[in-house]
């Protein structure tokens, strides 16, 4: 696969990310005619690269498009990639009040080299009150609940007023992303892009050797893919790249990129919280 190695120079004078949209109506089912028109958009891409699927969101939605990061290696990508195409686009960051100190000074290397601005979105609740309401740490007890409330519901809430927002996941990484599709159309009316999806994990590492990323530091420490700190350790080269997310629980999705925008409940997700690790295996 042929990756760009243009490196971008840091940006001056940039306008401050777009403000969140006001909230908008209900949106109506989406007519037959859209479906169509968004699954031959997605499957024209399915064959683009990252740097074109980007450029036509851009074109698209921008200023009402976004990116959701947490500053893993994917999204280092993207925002290298923003910085070249449009980096006013607004990026935030889901910050459950457990990330790894070393995720924190990430975005501000981010935003020294780059301009970006990344915003931290947060629960209502601080760590604090939320293990006082559970009685102690919910992660160690029901981390599923835990990845629901600090992340799942703040996600529903940040994408709110936004037309289309941009992940970073790749088909490569479990057998839930390995269904995905460029284009994906939410039941609330918000469009999903995963401009890197057809990408593998050595596209990722090559593109950001090549362009000298900033990257974050415990990737070289083990942790090949980092979440929470209580929730992720170091792994084995030739282990599974997510073993080391909830290790040992059977679990290898926060929920971000299953259905959760249909459920209200954490106990309706069980089937897309846990997957058999064989299957993302066979997978690759």
């Amino acid at each position: 696969m042929t990756v760009s190695t243009s490196l971008s120079p840091r940006p001056t004078n940039l306008v401050p990310p777009t403000a969140a949209p006001s909230a908008p109506p209900v949106p109506p089912a989406a007519s037959a005619e859209l479906l169509a028109e968004l699954a031959e958009h997605s499957r024209r891409l399915d064959r683009a690269q990252p740097q074109e699927i980007i450029a036509w969101a851009v074109e698209k939605y921008f200023p009402k498009l976004t990116m959701a990061t947490a500053f893993g290696p994917e999204g280092c990508v993207i925002l290298h990639l923003l910085a070249e195409i449009e980096p006013r686009t607004h990026v935030f960051n889901l910050d459950t009040g457990y990330q790894f100190k070393e995720t924190l000074e990430l975005r501000d290397r981010i935003a020294e080299r780059y301009g970006i601005e990344v915003e931290m979105r947060r629960a209502a609740t601080t760590v604090a009150q939320y293990e006082a309401q559970h009685g102690g740490p919910l992660y160690q007890t029901n981390p599923d609940q835990c990845c629901f409330d600090r992340k799942v519901k703040v996600l529903r809430e940040s994408v709110v007023g936004w037309s289309a927002w941009m992940s970073g996941i790749r088909r490569d990484q479990t057998s839930v992303r390995a269904k995905a599709k460029i284009l994906e159309l939410q039941e609330d009316g918000l469009l999903k892009i995963n401009p890197l999806l057809n990408w593998t994990k050595a596209d990722i590492k090559r593109y950001m050797e090549e362009n000298n990323l900033p990257s974050h530091p415990l990737l070289e420490k083990g942790y090949r893919s980092v979440g929470c700190a209580p929730c992720t350790v170091a792994i084995g080269v030739n282990d599974d790249e997510r073993a080391g997310r909830w290790q040992g629980r059977g679990k290898i999705e926060c929920g971000l990129h299953t259905e959760m925008f249909t459920h209200k409940d954490v106990a309706e997700l069980k089937s897309d919280f846990h997957m058999d690790v064989s299957e993302v295996n066979g997978n690759k």
